[in-house]
């Protein structure tokens, strides 16, 4: 895994840290003919070279370094195709990903994927996943009848609410899994002070009680939730 953790901090070092705007610019401008595509790659070179120390595994680095220049040559002509610009960004962090546990664990892939499978934390995993989407879909039935009576005349970023009970969740499970309960009391505060001047504004009592029964929702299922996979492990 100290392989795999230098190559991946080489990435990401190279990825965002080491790639100016105007080079993401001109590469999606120019595409395979982009000198910045190139001048990246070679940093990338650079860096997994840097990171491996040793001159005897040079293959190592130009195998990612060449997949990486593959890799991002097929974002750059695959990214018009897409309205959401999140699904290529997040498909090419994902195959650098895979190429660079590939190469750390080619010799014993088999071996090392089935152990990882195994001593997966299922529990964990179902808590992770039922706290996003899916408590979102069932706060959504269950304050439907509420939220049809709620008249908005303000603008929000689309989905926004959706989101922020999706993270506020999210890290409500994560206090509760390490013990810092007093950690949510802050969270509750820290909402209650950024919608105060929303509320205070509307002068509108069902906003106000709608909103403070989803966030209570919100937060009750991430507490259950959290208090079961405390229990099961």
């Amino acid at each position: 895994m100290i392989l795999f953790a230098k190559l991946l901090l080489a990435h990401l070092v190279g990825d965002f840290m080491l790639q100016p705007l105007k080079w993401v610019i001109h590469k999606e401008a120019n595409k395979a003919g982009s000198k910045y595509l190139y001048f990246h790659v070679i940093i990338h070179l650079f860096l997994y070279m840097l990171v491996l120390w040793d001159i005897l595994l040079w293959w190592i680095a130009l195998i990612i370094a060449g997949s990486h220049l593959l890799i991002d040559i097929f974002k750059l002509y695959i990214n018009p195709l897409f309205k959401n610009k999140n699904i290529p960004f997040f498909l090419d962090q994902a195959l650098h990903i895979l190429v660079l546990y590939l190469c750390c664990f080619y010799s014993e892939l088999p071996e090392h994927a089935i152990t990882l499978f195994q001593t997966l934390d299922w529990p964990l995993l179902v808590a992770i996943v039922f706290v996003t989407s899916p408590s979102a879909i069932i706060m959504g039935q269950l304050l439907e009848g509420m939220s049809n009576q709620i008249e908005t005349n303000h603008k929000s970023l689309p989905n926004a609410g959706k989101y922020i009970g999706i993270i506020e969740r999210l890290f409500v499970l994560v206090f509760i899994i390490i013990g810092k309960w007093e950690a949510i009391g802050l969270l509750i505060t820290a909402k209650s002070v950024f919608r105060f001047n929303d509320l205070k504004e509307t002068n509108n009592r069902k906003l106000t009680e709608y909103i403070l029964i989803g966030t209570l929702v919100s937060f009750g299922l991430a507490i259950v939730t959290g208090l079961i996979y405390t229990m099961s492990v």
